[in-house]
Formats: structure tokens, C-alpha cells, sequence
């Protein structure tokens, strides 16, 4: 089973042959990934690598946090599961016009009222 670590206080020269060749050193690499924005294309300075096994990836938590890479300090661990964005009006307990009292015939809106 593999283990994915966040790396995060990356360098923005950082890419993912970089991160993957760094990490290599503690054992086998699945996958390397630096995040970048969609607008800009620039790195967001921080990324994920999937190690194969548990002992390599502790391995290279050990050797690798706190690291100084060019002048910054970097950050690894491991990831934490993904947790669901929330205030999304289209989820099933998203925003529904009986939690308004301001929507409805009379009471104002499109119905008419106090508007």
C-alpha cells in the first residue's frame, strides 16, 4: 500500500522531477505532483508525493521536515485525507429557499411584499 506525504514552504523552482529525485533517496517514488495555479501556472508551493511503502515514507518525513531548501524551511509529513469544501448551493443540505423567510408569496422576492 502506498503512502502519500504533503511537502509544503516549497521553493516556487521546485517541479515535480525535482521533488521525485529528492524523495528517491528513501525508497520507491509512485508519484511526485507540485501543485500549480490554474491562472497563473506558477507553483502554489507545496505538493504531494505517493511513496510504496510506509518505511520509506517515515523515512524520508524523518530525514526531510524541517530542511532548509533555498533559504525556506520545508514542511513534510503526512497528508491528511481530503475534507469536503463546504457553502456549495448545490449540495442536498445547500441553500433552499424555505431557510429564507424573506421568499414566498407576499413576503417579498419575486412573489411581491415589503420590496
Amino acid at each position: 500500500m502506498s503512502t502519500k506525504i504533503y511537502v509544503g514552504n516549497l521553493p516556487y523552482s521546485v517541479t515535480d522531477t525535482t521533488l521525485k529525485s529528492n524523495f528517491a533517496a528513501y525508497g520507491s517514488v509512485s508519484s511526485a505532483k507540485v501543485m500549480m495555479d490554474r491562472d497563473t501556472g506558477q507553483s502554489k508551493g507545496f505538493g504531494f508525493v505517493e511513496m510504496s511503502s510506509a518505511e520509506g515514507a517515515q523515512a524520508a518525513i524523518d530525514a526531510l521536515n524541517g530542511m532548509s531548501v533555498e533559504g525556506r524551511a520545508i514542511v513534510v509529513n503526512l497528508a491528511r485525507p481530503r475534507e469536503e469544501r463546504g457553502g456549495s448551493s448545490h449540495s442536498p443540505s445547500g441553500y433552499r429557499a424555505s431557510h429564507r423567510p424573506d421568499v414566498g408569496y407576499g413576503n417579498g422576492g419575486f412573489g411581491g411584499g415589503r420590496y
